[in-house]
């Protein structure tokens, strides 16, 4: 065991990011166990946050193995993989339809915040396999941020290996193996809950620091 509880692990993160405190950047929390960790830092770099709405897209045959991600307001899918593009479009409207409801859900009709020349700092409550997180970075990528900064508290090392090639920087603080499981790093892993994540967000609205 690593952390106390989630605020724990980012207080442990938040000194390997004192360096972007006076930067332009925005938080992006992975709903819903990373948006405890998004809170925390986004009050200690004085940055704003709102959420990484964002899923893969699996293969037909094994739904498991990521071809691609849909996101808010893009996708994008490996063209190295040979999917009928019907099955692609089907499951990119469904996916987008989720995560548009689920968006609403926790920030009203806010939009997203625009990334542009910002530093982006992606955070969750630890990385198991990375598989989602790696095609989104491609998907924030292509919104033109200025940095993409990937900060979990804990992280697979083969997760980890790959994540630090995609990322302009990859902060973490343990890489244990073999992981077996995030929640074991943790003392209290309780699940986060949809009342929690509305009740952080709104409290950085409150306080000017929400999306």
């Amino acid at each position: 065991m690593f952390f106390l509880n989630r605020y724990d692990a980012a207080m442990q993160l938040a000194p390997l990011l004192e360096k972007y405190k006076d930067k332009k950047g925005v938080i992006l929390a992975v709903p819903r166990g990373g948006v405890p960790i998004g809170y925390h830092l986004a009050r200690y770099l004085d940055f704003p946050l709102d959420l990484l709405m964002s899923k893969k897209i699996g293969h037909p045959a094994n739904e498991e193995f990521a071809i691609g991600a849909v996101g808010l307001e893009g996708s994008i899918v490996e063209s190295t993989y040979d999917i009928p593009k019907d099955y692609i479009e089907r499951e990119t409207s469904r996916i987008r339809k989720s995560l548009a409801e689920r968006y609403k859900k926790f920030m009203g009709n806010k939009e997203p915040l625009d990334i542009k020349n910002k530093i982006v700092i992606v955070v969750d409550d630890g990385i198991a396999t990375g598989k989602t997180i790696l095609v989104t970075l491609k998907l924030l990528r292509a919104k033109n941020p200025k940095k993409i900064i990937v900060a979990v508290p804990v992280s697979s090392v083969e997760a980890a290996i790959q994540i630090a090639k995609e990322a302009d920087e990859f902060i973490c603080l343990y890489t244990p193996e073999p992981l077996y499981g995030v929640g074991r790093f943790y003392k209290d892993f309780s699940q986060t809950s949809d009342e929690e994540v509305k009740l952080l967000l709104k409290n950085l609205q409150e306080r000017g620091h929400a999306a």
